[in-house]
């Protein structure tokens, strides 16, 4: 895998980046491990981000020095992983991460690296020089090293002409790579939404073929991952990639079947919508919750089930929330979705048939739930999709406006049925408590 070509090196200067840009305690870093006689530098996504004009949401460092020599170096240092064991150096809430150079799987005596029979890494902690890491990383465009110090940048693999052709390559074959660790696959397309760069065509061939490797990664790894592909102000894209390669199949196996199974396009349009809301909100710095979308995403299959089961049971709010066991139980063996998520999913869903009383003080107190908005934001999306009548979603609308003596006169008997001079239409689904 390894090049015999020495690497290409760049100024700052000549890729029109500022050491102004760097950040201060990453640098500071660099500075010590480098006066301690050790090889240090600003490393993957922030040079990359640097590069777009970005700014960085992290700012890793990568060293020849091992963890246990980084942690003796800084007192604010703390070690974590053991499939990766890293430096974390913290300046109050602010960490700065320290990686030391990975080398090949199979190295000497100090091998620490462990594979399962899939080619999967399991542990890998096996140390190497700059040269042997920078190959080891996944994309060309995230082994890019930043030398504080010289104000240079350092590109074993082809990094910067590649990120100058907006093309994420994966370094060394693909199939053994993607095997190596199954969530380079959700990075793929992760990454290709974000820095709006193609996906080239041989890392890209073997992805949906590849897909049902993810079903082998721990549950938790896949739910954090999971909030970084739909948390994002490119979800839309991003569920659009995710289906063309088979990965949101392996992400949500019940609701990727109920699509496949939908005799319209409803229900992918409500998630769509839902992904378009969140997009909105991330670009106005405006919060989302996630277990809002969560909801949205396993809404489907808890629907169809409702709609299966309805009979056995003596009301909508039960066979909700046996539908909701159902689908939960499912999905969490996929995505570890805690229960601190799980809990307000399941509200925003049996609050759902609440909607349809408009009568007496039940309803006014409804308005008071914790809950209230969130399920409220779910009801109009629904509604945007013909699952609720529009004149209902009008009603609560309306309601939210008035004051409490209004409010009381409305949810008289009978109050509800007289026509009003003007009717707003529902606002879009705001996908958050507020």
């Amino acid at each position: 895998m390894l090049t015999q070509h020495k690497p290409t090196t760049y100024t700052l200067h000549e890729l029109g980046l500022s050491a102004d840009k760097l950040d201060r305690h990453a640098v500071s870093i660099t500075d010590r491990l480098v006066k301690a006689g050790f090889e240090a530098y600003l490393v993957g996504g922030c040079v990359r981000d640097l590069l777009l004009g970005l700014h960085p949401k992290d700012f890793d460092v990568s060293t020849n020095a091992e963890p246990e020599e980084v942690q003796a170096l800084f007192k604010n240092c703390r070690l974590i992983g053991r499939r990766f064991r890293l430096a974390h150096i913290h300046f109050g809430r602010h960490i700065i991460e320290v990686a030391t150079f990975r080398g090949p799987h199979v190295k000497h005596d100090k091998n620490d690296s462990h594979a399962h029979r899939d080619g999967r890494l399991l542990r890998d902690n096996v140390y190497g020089t700059l040269e042997e890491d920078a190959w080891r990383r996944d994309f060309t465009v995230n082994a890019l090293y930043l030398d504080p110090k010289k104000k240079t940048v350092i590109d074993y693999v082809g990094g910067i002409k590649d990120h100058q052709n907006r093309v994420l390559r994966l370094m060394g074959d693909p199939v053994t790579r993607f095997k190596e660790d199954p969530v380079r696959l959700l990075r793929a397309v992760r990454f290709q939404a974000k820095l709006n760069f193609q996906i080239e065509n041989d890392t890209a061939a073997p992805m949906l073929e590849m897909a049902p490797l993810l079903k082998d990664i721990p549950s938790a790894r896949l739910y954090d991952e999971t909030l970084k592909l739909f948390l994002n102000t490119d979800a839309n894209q991003i569920f659009d990639a995710l289906r063309q390669y088979g990965l949101f199949e392996a992400l949500f196996p019940q609701t990727d079947l109920c699509l496949k199974k939908a005799t319209s396009d409803k229900p992918l349009g409500l998630l769509k919508q839902a992904m378009s809301n969140t997009e909105t909100r991330l670009k106005n710095q405006q919060h989302v919750t996630p277990y809002f979308l969560l909801a949205t995403l396993l809404w489907e299959p808890v629907r169809r089930l409702i709609e299966q089961n309805r009979s056995s049971f003596s009301n909508d709010t039960q066979a909700i929330h046996a539908a909701a066991n159902e689908v939960i139980a499912h999905q969490v063996s996929r995505l570890a979705i805690p229960k601190r998520m799980t809990t307000p999913m399941r509200e925003v869903w049996a609050l759902q048939p609440r909607f349809h009383k408009q009568i007496g003080v039940r309803c006014l107190r409804f308005l008071e739930h914790p809950r209230f908005r969130a399920a409220y934001d779910f009801m109009l999306l629904r509604a945007q999709y013909g699952e609720v009548d529009e004149k209902i979603a009008d009603w609560w609308t309306h309601i939210q406006t008035l004051d409490p003596t209004e409010q009381k006169l409305m949810t008289r008997p009978n109050q509800f049925k007289h026509k009003r001079k003007s009717r707003k239409k529902p606002p879009k689904p705001n996908n958050t408590e507020l």
